[in-house]
């Protein structure tokens, strides 16, 4: 593990060091510095006798990510879309004013920033998250006064998030602390633009940690209520929690209910359960008095506002694989019903599956609209965290139902359960990638400029609506998986009735459109609809004016 946590560190490095050496020397000898020390702990880790000695390497390791992440904070912490929105809902809440409900066009102006597409057209410019993370970012923003304020809490997240598992986890695990939260250069990437699950993970650290023991005995205790108020702090950060939650309720009183019993397990559970919503209730009060539908829109935004396709997970099928469907919300209801499978199927199979907890939650995001691999990443120390103090051994007295059925022992019978619970969610799946897209598109010309021609400034499309409900088309142009803005309609229609056709003419949003150079790139003109959330794509040909 620590000869794993040195090699760790070299990951992302050489960038780093290549930045500072021409912008900003300084650094750039620290990490020299931190290269050897790298190779020093490597040679340690392999030749020190003793578990002392070997513990004191760990520390060295851990000290050595924490330098190597500061110096890549140095060289780049500008914020993402996140990061801007957090540092902005900051600024609001030091002037008084609303933070939910209020657009912030402004802050996307400069082309730097990502922005959210919805399928509807439009762009959401607002605050999408719970308050804690701009309520800690407000005495940094007065301090700095931009959006680097944003990046610094969710840096010193990391770092803290990273310190107390790296003190928390058994000594032979420490380095793989290290390795996980800041080698690899992942999560110390999302905390240098901001993100504010990066101080949901920290919070969830001493929830995670051990959780099967909480409440043993039928007592919480201050530390029990300590974990209930980081959990409730760890859901009023971000919503990624709020998918955790369910399964440590459920794993809390099967693991509780084998040792005490029905009702004081129940009674422990509720304790901690109200604890954590106190905690949730407090931080969010003083907005849900200001604006308490702003505030319910603004929190719930993420999970309604029906943004663009993205992501590593099966969505794809009809993104990158076929020209689109005409049930996209199907993805949906997978992501929910598989939520809702796992869910049984931990309740059921717990001493089993119970060390998987931290895992299982984000399994959900694999069949959402919005997949993105960054939902898994930023938990996975919570993964660790799990593997190293969940052990199987936590389970083996947790109370599990059993369906009263002679022939329950047997593993087929066990498979099929399993199965029937996660087949309504694969179901469901099956129908949006199945179903075909709603419109059929063919493109009548295409204008491009340039020396190879190498931009599209035009196209022209016809499009016919075989289904028996009037579509409002939105164009976009992708190649490859990125997405352009939506394409200005010069003319067309704004909707499509059922059974009909219509000629659009489409301009790019924002000058010519640049092709790729490799031929073999897929550019395609996708088509979105909002109600029903639909996806029709089309190829769109290199062969210059036609």
């Amino acid at each position: 593990m620590t000869l794993l946590g040195v090699i760790s560190l070299f990951i992302g490095t050489r960038g780093v060091w290549t930045a500072a050496m021409g912008a900003f020397p300084p650094i750039a000898a620290v990490i020299s510095v931190a290269y050897a020390v790298i190779l020093a702990t490597g040679v340690l880790a392999l030749s020190v006798r003793g578990r002392a000695a070997l513990a004191r390497v760990d520390l060295a390791v851990l000290l050595t990510g924490i330098v190597l992440a500061l110096c890549a904070f140095a060289m780049s912490h500008s914020a993402s879309d996140e990061g801007v929105l957090t540092a902005q809902a900051a600024h609001e809440m030091l002037h008084g004013r609303p933070v939910y409900g209020q657009p912030w066009p402004w802050l996307f102006q400069d082309g730097r920033v990502a922005i959210t597409q919805t399928m509807s057209g439009g762009v959401d410019y607002t605050y999408g998250y719970p308050p804690l993370v701009p309520l800690l970012t407000a005495p940094v923003y007065a301090v700095v006064g931009s959006a680097v304020a944003a990046t610094m809490v969710s840096t010193g997240a990391l770092l803290a998030g990273t310190v107390l598992l790296w003190f928390k986890m058994p000594v032979a695990w420490r380095s793989a602390v290290t390795a996980v939260c800041l080698g690899f250069g992942l999560l110390p990437q999302y905390a240098r633009i901001g993100y504010p699950a990066m101080t949901s993970f920290a919070l969830l650290v001493p929830v995670v940690v051990g959780w099967p023991s909480i409440g043993a005995g039928g007592r919480l205790g201050r530390p029990g209520l300590l974990r209930a108020a980081c959990l409730g702090a760890a859901c009023a950060a971000q919503q990624l929690p709020w998918f955790l939650t369910p399964f440590l309720l459920v794993g809390l009183y099967a693991v509780r209910r084998g040792e005490l019993g029905h009702r004081r397990a129940l009674a422990v559970v509720a304790r901690f359960l109200g604890a954590a919503a106190a905690t949730w209730l407090a931080i969010n009060a003083y907005f849900i008095v200001q604006a308490p539908r702003a505030w319910l829109e603004g929190v719930a935004l993420p999970l309604t506002q029906g943004a663009f396709l993205h992501g590593q997970g099966i969505v794809g099928i009809s993104y990158y694989f076929t020209h689109g469907s005409s049930r996209l919300a199907f993805y949906s209801y997978a992501s929910i019903l598989l939520l809702c499978g796992l869910l049984a199927l931990f309740a059921v199979f717990i001493r089993r599956l119970g060390p998987a907890a931290a895992v299982l939650p984000w399994c959900v995001f694999y069949f959402a609209t919005r997949s993105q691999d960054g939902y898994y990443v930023m938990m996975t120390p919570l993964w660790l965290a799990a593997a190293a103090t969940a052990p199987t051994a936590a389970f083996a007295t947790a109370w599990c139902p059993r369906p009263r059925l002679r022939s329950w022992s047997r593993p087929a019978v066990r498979a099929a359960l399993a199965v029937g619970l996660l087949a309504p969610s694969f179901l469901c799946v099956g129908v949006a990638a199945a179903s075909p897209p709603p419109l059929r598109m063919r493109i009548t010309a295409e204008h491009l400029h340039g020396p190879a021609p190498s931009a599209l400034t035009l196209l022209a499309v016809d499009v016919t609506n075989p289904t028996d409900s009037a579509l409002t088309p939105h164009f976009v142009v992708s190649i490859g998986q990125g997405t352009s803005a939506f394409w200005k309609v010069r003319s067309g229609p704004a909707r499509i009735a059922a059974h009909g056709t219509a000629h659009y003419v489409l301009l790019p949003p924002d000058g010519p459109f640049k092709l790729p150079r490799h031929a073999r790139k897929h550019v395609r003109l996708r088509a979105f609809t909002p109600e029903p959330a639909t996806l029709t794509s089309i190829e769109i040909p290199h062969q210059g004016v036609r």
